[in-house]
């Protein structure tokens, strides 16, 4: 049973982001603030979510919570930040979106940069623990999921409607055979020959 909140504090933002270990398309990160009599028994960590039920959930969160944001950060600064930085960018950029200002932020993993003068606590597995942040987790995974099935009609080949990204072997072998594209990232290993490479 996931819990409400970790503070005391009744304005609580939840944050998440999703692609991080991609090697196309952007770093996808929400907020979410829930009201604190928010419940819903389908509501987990969205890894442990079909894809059903997170396109289910999706409507029920933007609706019930008091505030929401969701925010892209794109290859181009991917690479030029690194995926740690551009996490949090996009961490930070869906909290300023909120219309209303958290007190406290909880936040999905290990690593966070303060934002602004709020409060916030790291908790790893977070998704799996607190409601705001599986909610956070349910909409940075289907804002990203829609954004990379609508490049994927771009470059086809890359299956990206399935893989959305990630690195799976179709995909590298693509990468391989075929070059890549303006929407991976160029500071990732893209394929196993970049292990091998001699300067």
């Amino acid at each position: 049973m996931l819990k409400q909140n970790f503070s005391s504090y009744k304005l609580e933002a939840g944050t998440d982001e999703a692609g991080r270990g991609c090697l196309a398309g952007p770093v996808v990160a929400a907020a979410v603030i829930l009201p604190r009599n928010f419940k819903h028994d389908l509501l987990n960590d969205s890894k442990q979510l079909t894809e059903k039920q997170r396109q289910l959930l999706k409507p029920i969160i933007i609706k019930e919570a008091l505030a929401y944001g969701v925010a892209f950060v794109y290859q181009e600064k991917i690479d030029e930040i690194n995926i740690l930085n551009a996490s949090i960018l996009a961490m930070h950029q869906s909290i300023e979106m909120l219309k209303i200002k958290p007190e406290y932020i909880i936040v999905d993993g290990n690593r966070f940069k303060q934002y602004k003068n709020i409060e916030h606590k790291t908790i790893i597995k977070g998704d799996s623990k607190y409601l705001s942040i599986a909610a956070a987790s349910v909409l940075a995974k289907t804002y990203r999921d829609a954004y990379m099935e609508k490049i994927h009609d771009e470059f086809p080949g890359y299956n990206w409607k399935q893989n959305k990204g990630y690195p799976t072997q179709q995909h590298r072998q693509v990468i391989i055979q075929s070059g890549i594209t303006n929407h991976h990232r160029r500071s990732f290993k893209l394929f196993p020959e970049q292990y091998k490479l001699e300067f």
